[in-house]
């Protein structure tokens, strides 16, 4: 792959750009969140644990989604942060990008029974916290399950609240809100498509491996990165929904092969990960029972007597990191995680190949190239 730049690489001009807009979403969100707070506190003091549980988790993040239908935006013609009238339907996008990702990973971590997030406590977690701190009667574990699904719900609402305001160039009958639309379907589907895969008792490794690719595309991968930037450009278009506009086929080429790198990565690191950088435990995948890319080759390339010890470790929560050791071993030992290098490898090689294939000005196109390496590259 053509070597990409570094964001410290990136001109002035385009570093200038790029910050403005991402200062643009967070203050929308955070006029958003005081908009929140008042109506909560009109409801009930009682109620502001759902905002601020949100308001932190969205306050963090590596705003991939915002930033990549940002340079969708402005690749498609949209105007650019810096002119004199800020442009406030893909400002308001990006947010509700960043709301939908929020209320996606409340409700993962709470699927995957991930107890941290980003180094920090899960939402659902901070809700077991906040009945033991007090004392409070009933199930603590019930409790936090309760208030992280309504903290999701609602964070999930939100998002629709926020793309709405975008006005005209969101409503029925645009391409912006069907690929909205079709994202949050996506995302539920891919997201149940994982669950399912882990509940299978038998299944081939051909299978078990196609099953994992498709979680990938649906659960991950177009909606990190493929739906973000062709949505921004289908903003600057006001395209009609399903019209043929021949940048956004190009967007899809090069976003969607991007999302597959990322979450490839991101599963890698989900074992080889160190925690300082991730924010989570050591091997917390495994111990989750997550049936990942990773995991499906694994089973294709041990032994039988092999498999049968993975396939018992598998979402079993006491797994030790002695245990876990032993589970890199075999994927190392095996040329399963060399495998992965590999595959990472060539998704990166489709992404170049759809970037210089961009009608795009060398500004933006340099952005995106920046955001493809710290994607496929990054150690969190």
């Amino acid at each position: 792959m053509t070597e990409q730049p570094k964001p410290e690489n990136l001109s002035d001009g385009v570093k200038s750009e790029q910050e403005a807009y991402l200062r643009a979403v967070e203050a929308t969100m955070s006029e958003f969140f005081a908009q929140q707070r008042t109506l909560l506190t009109a409801i009930s003091h009682d109620a502001l644990p759902l905002l601020e549980a949100i308001e932190s988790l969205s306050s963090g993040g590596k705003r991939l989604r915002a930033l990549l239908s940002y340079w969708g935006w402005r690749g498609a013609g949209g105007d650019s942060i810096l002119e004199r009238s800020a442009p406030t339907p893909i400002i308001r996008a990006g947010a509700a990008l960043e709301l939908f990702q929020s209320a996606a990973l409340i409700h993962d971590d709470i699927i995957d029974r991930s107890d941290t997030r980003r180094g920090k406590p899960s939402v659902h977690k901070k809700f077991e916290t906040q009945h033991i701190q007090n004392s409070w009667v009933g199930d603590t574990f019930n409790y936090g399950l309760t208030g992280g699904i309504i903290a999701g719900d609602l964070c999930l609402s939100w998002s629709e609240q926020m793309f709405s305001s975008i006005g005209e160039g969101a409503l029925s009958g645009t391409e912006a809100r069907n690929i909205f639309d079709t994202m949050r379907t996506e995302v539920m589907a891919g997201q149940y498509l994982d669950v399912l895969s882990e509940v299978i008792p038998v299944e081939t490794p051909e299978n078990a491996l196609a099953r994992a690719h498709r979680v990938i595309q649906y659960k991950s991968a177009k909606y990190s990165c493929e739906h973000p930037l062709v949505l921004g450009g289908a903003l600057a278009l006001t395209a009609i929904a399903h019209q043929d506009h021949p940048i956004l086929g190009k967007y899809r080429a090069f976003g969607l092969p991007l999302g597959e790198g990322f979450q490839l990565r991101d599963d890698e690191l989900g074992v080889f990960g160190e925690p300082s950088a991730t924010g989570k435990p050591a091997g917390d995948d495994i111990r989750e029972g997550k049936r990942t890319v990773l995991i499906a080759l694994t089973t294709q390339n041990i032994s039988a007597e092999d498999r049968r010890m993975l396939e018992g470790a598998l979402g079993n929560p006491e797994l030790t990191n002695q245990q876990i050791s032993k589970i890199r071993e075999l994927m190392i030992d095996s040329g399963t995680l060399e495998h992965v290098e590999e595959l990472i490898a060539q998704k990166s090689e489709a992404v170049d190949t759809a970037l210089h294939a961009l009608p795009v000005s060398e500004p933006i196109r340099c952005a995106l190239s920046a955001i493809a390496a710290k994607a496929l590259h990054r150690k969190a």
